[in-house]
């Protein structure tokens, strides 16, 4: 009875652990960052990742595909069905093969995956330089740090330093691996109109992006954290039936 006891304190410290905010990204330090899905009851901000979808429609799209991502998901952001089929719209598919054997395009639908910027990895390249730009779905999750890192790379184009002599076709980022990254500064002080009001510094247009992305990376996240929570609340009443369960059985063996 006491291993039991002991392994349910035990695994309920380990649910109630959370990992500590990254601070390094291969080497790199990177600030933290304060985020609303931080910590065991955090949960994602609606407005900021709708308009960090709005960042990666208008700007990161053109390069960076999300291949993981269905526009139907986009309603767990707020969006109501007539927006999503009408993002959807927006995009050409490739669809078929026809009656005649042929493959042709049509509009997206809500149950298409998102649509790619370039038909293979060759064709992407060849125009971008040779790099070839990342999926985005998962960004938060393959990248040391996650948005804290998103955030300081989005925000850590600057100037080289004098000593530091830069190869062709190459920016310096102060918070990429190395500092010399091919992908341009990709966003800007109001490179972005927002529906809500909400200034677009390049400072909010990285909180947000990152925020979305890191939905992109983790859409079941809050579910899990209400799981997690409930089997907690669980293995604590469990622990204090047992504990007192003991106690009695062990009084009456006294006696």
């Amino acid at each position: 009875m006491r291993k039991f006891v002991s392994r349910s304190l035990t695994a309920i410290a380990l649910l109630l652990a959370l990992p500590a905010g990254a601070n390094a990204a291969a080497g790199v330090a990177v600030p933290s960052q304060e985020w609303s899905f931080s910590g065991i009851f955090g949960t994602f901000d609606r407005a900021a990742a709708q308009r960090g979808f709005q960042v990666y429609k208008e700007v990161c799209s053109t390069c960076h595909g999300a291949y993981h991502l269905s526009y139907r998901n986009l309603a767990d952001l707020g969006f109501n069905e007539a927006e999503v089929k009408a993002i959807a719209a927006g995009y050409t598919v490739t669809d078929g093969p026809n009656d005649d054997g042929e493959m042709f395009e049509r509009p997206a639908e809500p149950s298409d995956k998102f649509a790619r910027p370039f038909p293979n990895e060759k064709a992407a390249r060849f125009a971008n330089g040779g790099a070839y730009p990342p999926d985005l779905s998962l960004i938060v999750k393959a990248r040391p740090g996650g948005a804290d890192y998103l955030y300081a790379l989005l925000t850590g184009y600057v100037e080289p330093p004098a000593d530091v002599t830069m190869m062709e076709g190459m920016n310096y980022n102060a918070y990429f691996p190395g500092h010399q990254i091919a992908m341009a500064q990709p966003i800007y002080p109001d490179g972005v109109t927002y529906a809500d009001g909400t200034a677009a510094t390049i400072e909010q247009q990285a909180r947000d992006i990152s925020t979305f992305l890191a939905w992109a990376a983790e859409p079941e996240m809050e579910r899990r954290k209400q799981m997690g929570i409930s089997v907690m609340l669980f293995l604590i009443v469990l622990t204090g039936l047992a504990y007192g369960s003991m106690r009695k059985i062990w009084a009456d063996v006294k006696k």
